[in-house]
């Protein structure tokens, strides 16, 4: 039976090769890529609401409750143990691991990383923990383009492409914000822009914005109201702005670092738990 199924998928690839010319499949990869990474988005949002309201269905929202500090101990807990007992692999920080496979693994992503961070954050995300969805969506997008072309053989560039299209659809489905899919994408994974790249992100974000919108409705994630028009002489405090984010930016970053350094000299899983929890 598996001898059967690899000849079929031998069949298909060498079909698509007599028939279909590399840029258009690229170009259909792409599109699948977006419905693919909607639906993971969906799912790990599906996930979290259920588990969050599982833990919460019989709280007082005006009164104290002190599960609430109780839960995401749990969370990083089950969190952990799923990682270490089924997984069996390190699933890593989303944009470290998608960056590591692009500079030294031709833009090849475990297969596991397309369900092990879904689970691992819907687990840690919906018991509370204080981490966002972000990083384990696009690993996951990036993830399902990578093998995605690694089921029909295709080289290593078109690899780190769809890889980029499975973070921009992933950005994209998660938020309903094609632009910010793509420009996440060039800015923190770096894909050359070209006309060759640029479209196929723009069909992979796009198409995963669209699910979203259709499978949830047209309301935007966040909204907010302009009541005053802009003035131009807000510019150097918008300026002082960016340059107060882009500091506490690089202290973040620092001290999540540090914090690591630190655990990461702790072998036994349960100090992790007792310190961090």
């Amino acid at each position: 039976m598996k001898e059967e199924k690899l000849s079929l998928l031998q069949r298909c690839i060498k079909w698509r090769e007599a028939n279909i010319k590399e840029k258009q499949f690229i170009l259909i990869l792409s599109f699948l890529v977006g419905i693919f990474t909607a639906f993971a988005a969906l799912i790990l949002k599906f996930f979290i609401h259920q588990i969050q309201n599982f833990l919460t269905d019989n709280f007082n929202v005006t009164q104290a409750n002190y599960l609430y500090l109780v839960y995401p101990v749990v969370g990083i807990f089950l969190a952990g143990w799923f990682v270490r007992n089924i997984v069996k692999d390190d699933i890593s920080h989303g944009v470290t691991k998608i960056l590591y496979a692009i500079s030294r693994r031709q833009g090849r992503i475990k297969r596991h990383n397309i369900w092990s961070s879904t689970i691992a954050s819907a687990i840690t995300i919906g018991f509370g923990g204080s981490v966002g969805a972000e990083a384990p969506i696009v690993l996951t997008g990036s993830a399902i383009g990578s093998n995605l072309g690694s089921v029909f053989k295709m080289e290593h560039r078109t690899l780190m492409l769809l890889v980029g299209c499975g973070a921009a659809g992933a950005v994209a489905g998660i938020f309903k914000a094609p632009i910010a899919g793509l420009v996440f994408t060039l800015e923190v994974l770096m894909i050359d822009l070209t006309m060759s790249s640029l479209l196929p992100l723009l069909i992979s974000a796009v198409t995963a914005a669209t699910v979203s919108y259709i499978t949830t409705g047209t309301e935007a994630m966040f909204k907010f109201h302009l009541d005053q028009a802009f003035e131009l002489e807000r510019i150097p405090y918008v300026i002082l702005l960016g340059i107060f984010c882009g500091l506490v930016s690089l202290y973040f970053t620092r001290a999540m670092n540090s914090v690591e350094g630190v655990f990461g000299k702790l072998n036994n899983p349960y100090k992790k738990l007792a310190f961090g929890g």
